[in-house]
């Protein structure tokens, strides 16, 4: 028998995310989304005046989740993010509440390791700088094209061997790399080896991949000092969040040849990217669209519709955050 529509769950949403038109008709359903249609209303009026019943909350890294939102919400049980990063919610505060915290999990983890390995492959292999070369008409006038490099036998260091990093770390051992990984605590079946500074990894490394999450621990965790010790020839390549990286110091780094290329899905100040490395060859940057895949977005939907049947249905949530 069908839910009357009255009585669905509500969920509130407070960021819009990329729906699927059979997903929207699934979700819809299920649940009664609640949302605020118009912007001119303060979101703590409309929070305390429409959503003092709502015990589901959805939102994206765009839609910050503080404690004075969730002081709005008083029978809040549950905060889904879109996002796998959760930089955007007061999770001490939530754990403190009792409330839920669900992030994307492994939905996106494929998708972004994919774009991290083009990143470095385009980085060394100076990809789109060769397009740029012969699109602007240079290679008959100035003839052969510089030499890149080569990935095999690299030393690829991993910043954050969770879900995304170990999917780098994967496909990039697939490539003959030589894989070593910094996380906050070293992990008993992984076979690379773990450095617990993140200057020693970089010391030991070709090429740093950043796949952590911004926390208060991680911000700017590559600062001059771990880029001095990559070295001149060395590349970074951030799919993580963008204030992993002290990004000034990173500029003048890249511009003085203190290291010797970058690849970038994130950064700093989105969506405002430096200027200085617009004008840099061996530099190369993405709009932060490493998750925005069909796949990606049909396996998020997936995941978030059954967290929100077992939230409401008293079951273990499927990508509950724990430690938090």
């Amino acid at each position: 028998m069908e839910t009357r529509r009255d009585e669905l769950p509500i969920v509130l949403t407070l960021h819009p995310f990329p729906f699927l038109p059979s997903f929207e008709e699934q979700f819809s359903k299920k649940f009664k989304t609640l949302k605020r249609t118009d912007l001119s209303i303060p979101l703590t009026e409309f929070l305390t005046t429409h959503c003092e019943s709502v015990q589901a909350l959805v939102c994206g890294g765009g839609a910050p989740v503080p404690i004075e939102t969730l002081n709005c919400l008083p029978s809040l049980g549950c905060v889904l993010t879109t996002s796998a990063g959760l930089d955007h919610i007061d999770l001490v505060e939530c754990k403190r509440r009792g409330i839920a915290v669900c992030n994307a999990g492994t939905a996106y983890s494929e998708d972004v390791a994919d774009l991290a390995v083009g990143l470095l492959i385009d980085v060394l292999r100076r990809i789109s700088s060769a397009d740029r070369f012969v699109r602007a008409g240079l290679w008959p006038v100035k003839g052969d094209f510089p030499l890149g490099s080569k990935l095999r036998r690299k030393r690829v260091g991993i910043v954050g061997l969770g879900s995304i990093g170990s999917e780098v770390a994967k496909r990039l051992a697939a490539f003959g790399c030589i894989i070593s990984y910094n996380s906050r605590n070293k992990k008993s079946t992984v076979p690379f080896p773990y450095y617990s500074s993140v200057t020693d990894l970089a010391s030991n490394s070709d090429i740093l991949v950043l796949c952590c999450e911004l926390n208060e621990e991680t911000f700017h965790i590559i600062n001059k000092t771990v880029m001095l010790a990559l070295g001149k020839k060395g590349i970074i390549i951030n799919v993580g969040r963008g204030a992993l990286i002290d990004e000034k110091e990173l500029v003048r780094c890249l511009i003085q040849g203190d290291i010797g290329g970058a690849g970038f899905d994130v950064f700093e100040n989105e969506p405002h990217v430096p200027t200085e490395l617009l004008e840099l060859d061996n530099v190369v940057l993405s709009p932060h669209k490493a998750v925005v895949t069909p796949e990606s977005f049909s396996a998020l939907h997936e995941l978030l519709i059954a967290n929100l049947d077992a939230f409401f249905s008293g079951k273990p949530l499927l990508s509950l955050v724990k430690n938090k």
